[in-house]
């Protein structure tokens, strides 16, 4: 077995989920290989947990959903969230050969697998410990332009770093979140202003999602205001967006257009609360540069922040409830147009680096030991 995946699984288990005896685990495999499904078994094992295991294949799982029905899908979440009731904790790994594999599921269809399976998900997003990571392969090479080889000493690098010397750096920037009440974001076609006052700020630094390094809130639901151009490409519902431009008013979207508008409203209009923002988030880790159309590595670009339509999280709750949760990614590093983000007038970050001495310690210099 590669040596480097039973590192990777000692993580999971370990620093991630914190796994102790007696604990059932539900090891969930999206098309990852069976080699390191084993891994994470030996690794649970190996920590005296109770490892359960699914598999699932991205072509079976479309078929599924494109005749997707709502008795049945009702069957599915009953029979699933019984199981998830009964772990302690849950990880994901998620590989696919083909990013656009749902990419033909008809909205409605994709819309009603959301709405019917979210009981799950929020489930297992607040009662378990847990984390989700995607797998290497060709296809994410391919996103990343890096040959395959590249591309997984990359991946391993990233899911492997030090995660605890974020831990400073996080903890200021919680309490700085915490003490704010208005921000204003600007930047090329940007310019935005809302209230996190009240709201929880919670650190990632491994603990979620593999790779990590993020700081998310929520804005208060209705403060909202002003107009957000994003630059990094995203996919969602197995279909790709680009330039996505949303106008808020009283923190509603009220205008929103991409290079595929019609697609892009219809998952708004999902629900009313698609079109309010469940989460606001600063994104830092060292080694994540550039977008790749996979939204758990350009979540974590250093320099960039994500502003999501859709569900809020228990832990920052903002009121605001929906099937949808929409990690849009805005890039502030000069080479991407930079742009300012401002907590009560004080300059928080200029051009994807942080400003206050505190808050220095999440600069790409510092987590990896080059510089302030």
């Amino acid at each position: 077995m590669d040596a480097r995946y039973r590192q990777l699984a000692e993580v999971l288990t370990g620093f991630s989920t914190r796994l102790r005896k007696g604990e059932h685990v539900l090891i969930d495999a999206h098309d990852a290989p069976e080699a390191f499904v084993i891994a994470l078994i030996r690794a649970a094992r190996g920590r005296g947990a109770l490892p359960h295991v699914l598999q699932h294949r991205a072509r079976v799982s479309r078929e599924l959903a494109l005749g997707a029905d709502k008795a049945a899908l009702a069957v599915q979440r009953d029979v699933e969230l019984a199981r998830m009731r009964r772990m302690k904790a849950y990880i994901a790994v998620r590989g696919s050969d083909n990013i656009f594999e749902s990419g033909d599921v008809p909205a409605d269809k994709a819309r009603l697998v959301s709405q019917v399976l979210r009981p799950l998900i929020d489930h297992r997003v607040n009662k378990t410990k847990w984390v989700v990571l995607r797998w290497p392969t060709a296809a994410m090479a391919q996103q990343a332009k890096m040959s395959t080889e590249a591309f997984e000493d990359f991946y391993f690098r990233v899911c492997t770093q030090d995660y605890g010397r974020m831990a400073p750096g996080m903890a200021a920037l919680k309490e700085r979140m915490e003490r704010a009440d208005q921000v204003r974001i600007t930047g090329p076609g940007t310019d935005l202003r809302f209230s996190v006052k009240g709201i929880a700020a919670i650190p990632c630094g491994g603990e979620f999602n593999i790779p990590d390094g993020e700081v998310f809130t929520a804005p208060v639901r209705d403060s909202v205001e002003g107009v957000i151009q994003y630059n990094c490409p995203t996919i969602y519902q197995g279909v790709s967006f680009d330039n996505i431009r949303l106008v808020f008013r009283r923190g509603r979207i009220v205008e929103a257009t991409a290079n595929n508008t019609e697609r892009l409203n219809r998952i708004l209009d999902t629900d009313p609360g698609a079109r309010f923002i469940g989460e606001f988030a600063l994104g830092f880790n060292p080694h994540i540069l550039s977008p790749m159309q996979d939204i758990l590595f350009d979540e974590k670009i250093a320099g960039s922040f994500h502003f999501t339509p859709g569900k809020c999280y228990e832990a920052t709750d903002n009121g605001n409830e929906s099937s949808v949760h929409w990690d849009m990614v805005c890039i502030q590093r000069p080479e991407f147009g930079g742009g300012e983000i401002r907590f009560d007038g004080e300059l928080i970050r200029k051009d994807g680096l942080f400003v206050p001495k505190a808050l220095r310690k999440l600069n790409p210099g510092h987590l990896l030991g080059k510089s302030r």
